[in-house]
């Protein structure tokens, strides 16, 4: 197991940024399939996984909105199919 040993009597300061989990997002992504109006996704890990289930999402007619930061709003109102292509 690796440690972080930290010697001086200097305060720490900082930021770290904390890496979105797959086994969390997608379980919220389908999640916002029972939403009313668009839901707002942030932290979302780059996954093939996640893309995967973004696609199929798209094909439903969800509307999926993607920034630069893996932000992802969803628009569950525009589905327009519950059952999933193969």
């Amino acid at each position: 197991m690796d440690k972080l040993i930290i010697t001086g009597g200097g305060l720490l300061d900082g930021e770290v940024r904390i890496s979105g989990a797959k086994n969390a997002a997608l379980p919220i992504l389908a999640a916002t399939l029972l939403a009313s109006g668009p839901v707002m996704v942030r932290n979302v890990p780059h996954l093939h996984d996640i893309t995967t289930t973004m696609e199929l999402l798209g094909r439903l007619g969800v509307e999926l909105i993607v920034d630069e930061k893996l932000n992802v709003e969803v628009n569950p109102t525009t589905i327009k199919s519950f059952v999933a292509p193969y």
